[in-house]
């Protein structure tokens, strides 16, 4: 990563934006995470604790019927949706929580979207015995609901978050304003690559093991790198984790994929690199692109899928559109769901919503390419957890019926 000489800047975008009062709470998070990165024990400890307690590596899987269908290159997928809890998020939070160890914290707090983050703080949580508070928009309550099931019988406390938009943003904001007032036995687990420093790092440190693991199965499986490596963004976690294995081949091309909602012309979006509505600005501890009014006013998002429905963008990935490093498309939510239902039926893999952004700018490139050609699609997450948005996307009968005859048994 292109990390300049100004700590905790890439180019001119990160930084640490912080309230005095957290200065100290910092200093100890900074001082951890350096000796953690310096110490080889540490990262060994890490992976065995992945490979015993996360089931990694996780396969990089052929798609065979969807190569042949596109009759171009050769896609293969990353399946991070077998990681423990369905998605790329357990690799981020089991490594904060070894972390939270060896600072000597007891609680934990954390922000979600579309819960995988929650589910999986709320995972580590109860493995490391700690207290565990989620803070999660009320918006993304009733899309998630499954996952925050989950999050309360892990033994979280899931704050349904009512302010703004009620979606991340505001569950960020939320969980910052709880670390201010118990900084001194709680620990944010930040679920993204962004945030002030050392948030961005730390989290792309952790999610690098998606791309160290990828490099080595692709050449092991097709014999070169692959042409294309592709991942959705929100934050931007998984596609920094997947990136990583290969920012530094200029041969590879790095394609993030945003939420183009309704249509980037339609102002129902969250696509802040691929579209013209964001401008950059400081927010929640950072400097970046964001989607804001002329008076620095955060603006409504929109996506199918809640894990993407963010104003902001990783600082990383920000210097690396502004580098030329990462190309950046949108993929709107009717797109989405036929990339979801196409790669359903032709390999019998369910993708996350958000991961379906990806698959959807790989399906559109694949066939002008080569078939001695490879690209990557990194699926950040399993699909099963948007079943009540699936099946009412698809206006599907028989899950209607289900949930009347549910309705009626609880007497709604």
């Amino acid at each position: 990563m292109n990390q300049t000489t100004k700590r905790g800047y890439y180019g001119e975008w990160g930084g640490a934006f912080i309230p005095e009062v957290l200065y100290e709470t910092f200093r100890e998070l900074n001082d951890a995470f350096a000796a953690a990165k310096a110490d080889p024990a540490f990262w060994q400890e890490y992976v065995s604790l992945m490979g015993t307690y996360s089931c990694r590596p996780t396969p990089l899987t052929h798609a065979q019927n969807l190569s042949r269908h596109f009759g171009g290159g050769q896609i293969f997928i990353k399946r991070e949706d077998l990681n423990h809890t369905g998605a790329h998020k357990a690799n981020n939070v089991m490594g904060q929580g070894l972390l939270v160890k060896k600072m000597g914290k007891k609680r934990v707090i954390a922000e979600t979207g579309a819960g995988q983050h929650g589910v999986a703080t709320a995972t580590m949580a109860a493995k490391f015995g700690f207290a565990c508070t989620i803070y999660m928009g009320e918006e993304d309550v009733a899309r998630q609901r499954p996952n925050v099931f989950w999050m309360e019988k892990l033994g979280a406390t899931v704050v349904p978050v009512t302010s703004g938009s009620k979606t991340l943003k505001d569950a960020i904001n939320e969980a910052f304003r709880d670390w201010v007032t118990r900084m001194d036995d709680t620990h944010y687990v930040m679920g993204t690559v962004c945030g002030p420093h050392p948030f961005p790092e730390m989290v792309a440190w952790f999610q690098s093991i998606i791309g160290k693991e990828a490099r080595v199965q692709i050449i092991d499986q097709f014999g070169r790198l692959p042409s294309r490596v592709y991942a959705c963004v929100g934050g931007g976690s998984n596609a920094m984790g997947v990136f990583q294995g290969f920012l530094d081949d200029a041969g590879v091309e790095l394609i993030g994929v945003e939420a183009g909602g309704k249509g980037l012309d339609s102002g129902r979006h969250a696509a802040r690199l691929a579209g013209r509505d964001a401008s950059a600005g400081v927010a929640q501890g950072y400097k970046t692109m964001f989607l804001q009014n002329s008076d620095g006013q955060m603006t409504d998002t929109h996506s199918v899928a809640a894990g993407l429905d963010y104003v902001g963008v990783s600082p990383i990935l920000t210097d690396l559109w502004q580098q030329g490093r990462v190309r950046f498309a949108a993929a709107t939510d009717r797109e989405v769901m036929a990339a979801l239902d196409m790669t359903m039926k032709n390999e019998g893999i369910i993708p996350a919503l958000e991961s379906s952004h990806a698959f959807v700018q790989a399906f559109k490139e694949a066939g002008e390419m080569g078939s001695d050609e490879a690209i990557i699609i990194n699926m950040s997450g399993r699909g099963d957890k948007d079943i009540f948005t699936i099946a009412h996307a698809f206006d599907d009968p028989s899950w209607k019926e289900f949930i009347r005859k549910k309705g009626k048994e609880y007497g709604a």
